[in-house]
């Protein structure tokens, strides 16, 4: 989902803007002695993970997305940390319930399933705010009001769990606000990024446990938000990805996720010129997908990377008059 103010809330970014001593000396090899010191064999260092190291790629071959890359970076390594300490929620889920909630296009994660710690969450919230800050996707003003939120006692958590549970729609529509009056704008921005860590173990444990083949909605089955990206499937099915969660599903390749709008004459698609990305337009509500190309590629889709390497494409469909 794109916040006020655009952007992507899964890229992160705006288009606007990322004890012994080693002897140097020569050797016959691991082990030699030079002068009673025995050198210990230096290790290699460790492998970057995929997504990580074809950010450094994407950052060499495209140097005009340095600054997406070096933000994205930072906000993948962080989410990686936190992620890492989140456990694997075991949702009990009646299925009777879930089979209710589907049929009502409501989403399955409630706000009581997430593995949240409300310690660890105040860190990312203000880490997040921190990296957006840093490199000048987050105005000061709001910078300096939501780092403040996070820092005063308890203040955060009825606003995280107002927020999440007007915006997933579980227990149905609530017209009240997302966020509290006067809020900066960016903030439900900065809770997107903030709560992604936790959310993604959600569809993770889910994903392995509920049909979702009867899921025909544009919006997450997971945790209600909109589709950020898709992937195109080497098959040619199309599944879209909740910028929130990172939950994916299957949608029909060329109906508007947004508005429903299935008349493929009212949906215009342009792609890069050597076709790994493309992006689905809708000519009713005006709103756009991107999405990466499966079919003849040499590797899975990657939101991290894909994101930042396709925001050329944002800028030629916000031109032709199209909102993200």
């Amino acid at each position: 989902m794109r916040t006020e103010g655009g952007g992507s809330a899964f890229a992160g970014v705006s288009i606007r803007s990322i004890g012994s001593r080693v002897y140097d000396c020569p050797t016959q090899g691991a082990g030699t002695v030079q002068s009673g010191v025995t050198e210990r064999p230096i290790r290699p260092p460790r492998a970057d993970p995929r997504d990580i190291a074809e950010l450094k790629h994407l950052k060499t071959s495209q140097p005009e997305l340095a600054a997406g890359v070096d933000m994205q970076l930072a906000l993948v390594e962080m989410q990686r940390r936190v992620q890492g300490r989140v456990p694997l929620p075991w949702i009990q889920i009646d299925a009777d319930w879930a089979a209710a909630q589907q049929r009502a296009a409501r989403p399955l994660v409630r706000f009581r399933d997430i593995p949240l710690e409300w310690s660890d969450f105040r860190l990312t919230f203000r880490q997040t705010a921190d990296i957006l800050q840093r490199f000048d996707a987050l105005d000061r003003p709001d910078y300096d009001a939501i780092v403040a939120m996070g820092r005063e006692g308890n203040t955060l958590e009825p606003v995280v769990t107002r927020w999440y549970d007007v915006s997933s729609g579980v227990d149905g529509p609530d017209t009240g606000a997302r966020v509290p009056p006067g809020a900066p704008v960016s903030l439900e921005h900065v809770l997107v990024l903030a709560l992604r860590p936790f959310l993604a173990r959600c569809a993770e444990a889910l994903s392995q446990r509920v049909d979702l083949s009867s899921w025909t909605h544009g919006h997450c089955p997971y945790c209600g938000w909109e589709a950020d990206f898709a992937v195109i499937m080497p098959s040619a099915d199309r599944r879209l990805i909740c910028g929130r969660c990172t939950g994916q599903w299957a949608f029909a390749p060329f109906t508007c996720p947004f508005c429903a709008n299935d008349d493929r004459a009212r949906v215009t698609s342009f792609a890069t010129r050597d076709g790994r990305y493309r992006v689905y337009a809708c000519d009713v509500c005006r709103r756009y997908l991107k999405a990466y190309d499966g079919r003849n590629a040499t590797r899975p889709v990657m939101v991290a990377v894909d994101s930042i390497a396709t925001l050329p494409l944002d800028a030629a469909a916000i031109q032709r008059g199209y909102v993200g």
